[in-house]
């Protein structure tokens, strides 16, 4: 039984996200609070499967809230966003990085039976309750694939994908690139619809190299990072960027599997690609093309993982060259970059 603890101060809000999930024979409403305060009381005495909190409480909110139950009661947590207005998204990201799992707008239709909104979030609740909240990003053993004879190209991209626990994942490696990085950075995230240029926003913020949202018809600049947006698949076709409508690939829009495929057609050679930790297997297949290709590949491990999925599906189609945990990936990206 996934046992789930309500954070929201609006009364209104939780009744109807309690009667939605009363339905469900696999979960329970175990707490509610109205405050961040009450969340981190109830989630110390009752250890719930997951909590659902708004980022915006009196009293403590969900920002401090998060950090609060990450040190004493850790907890998965799903952060609920009323609106994509810049701040409350700025508030959303940081509490990923104080360790929330991942981030869903709270649509005003939520009230309004919000068929759609509710069967997204039963899905994120049944993937994230599973997941194991521990410390784990440093000093893990690294374990490498056989090694393979790359030529000398000159590497000129970076390219990164993600899913669920990704951004915060994205944000370590992002932030460890110098400023003079010599090369164009792109990041395929799957988060929620509307929230990628939060995500690009709060990595500039973070990182010392500009980032920002992909836009069709662009072409890259050295020493910048590219966010792919949601509800579209990014290619890049030689150097152009083009943002296409085309359907779900492996359920996801952006796929990573649509952008890296591209990548290894016109430009594997120069690229780097690295596939972080996500539920599925969007990207393997694509990492695959890009080691065929010449590409430098590299794949997070399992210790370092909050979800295994992709990782272990690109390791078991060969194609990694390197099978690190996330604090050793950006030594790995510097070393081959000054190659």
């Amino acid at each position: 039984m996934i046992r789930i603890l309500l954070a929201d101060d609006s009364l209104l809000v939780r009744t109807v996200l309690r009667d939605a999930l009363a339905g469900m024979a696999d979960m329970e409403v175990v707490g509610e609070a109205s405050n961040g305060a009450e969340a981190l009381a109830i989630a110390e005495e009752l250890r719930p499967s997951i909590i659902i909190m708004d980022i915006l409480m009196p009293v403590m909110g969900g920002l401090e809230a998060t950090e609060a139950i990450m040190a004493r009661a850790p907890t998965p947590i799903l952060i609920l966003s009323a609106t994509l207005e810049e701040n409350d998204v700025k508030l959303a990201f940081s509490a990923i990085k104080k360790g929330a799992l991942d981030v869903m707008g709270k649509p005003s239709a939520v009230l309004h039976d919000d068929r759609e909104f509710f069967e997204r979030l039963v899905e994120k609740i049944r993937l994230l309750s599973r997941i194991r909240v521990i410390h784990h990003m440093n000093r893990q053993r690294s374990r490498q694939a056989q090694p393979v004879a790359r030529p000398e190209n000159r590497r000129s991209i970076l390219a990164i994908g993600a899913s669920t626990g990704g951004p915060k994942a994205v944000m370590s490696i992002v932030r460890s690139l110098p400023a003079d990085f010599r090369g164009t950075v792109f990041v395929v995230q799957h988060i929620a619809s509307g929230f990628a240029r939060g995500l690009a926003q709060w990595l500039d913020m973070e990182c010392p190299l500009p980032v920002r949202l992909a836009e069709s018809g662009q072409i890259p600049r050295e020493g910048e990072v590219i966010v792919a947006p949601t509800d579209c698949q990014m290619l890049l076709d030689g150097e152009r960027l083009i943002l296409t409508d085309s359907p779900p690939v492996n359920c996801c829009k952006p796929s990573i599997d649509v952008f890296f495929t591209s990548l290894a057609e016109s430009r594997g050679a120069e690229s780097v690609g690295v596939l972080l930790t996500g539920m599925g297997r969007d990207g393997a297949q694509g990492l695959a093309m890009l080691r065929e290709s010449g590409s430098a590949t590299i794949v997070q491990d399992e210790k370092s993982s909050v979800i295994f999925g992709m990782p272990k599906a690109a390791i078991a189609l060969n194609a990694a060259d390197e099978i690190l945990p996330l604090g050793e990936i950006p030594a790995a990206i510097s070393r081959i970059f000054s190659h």
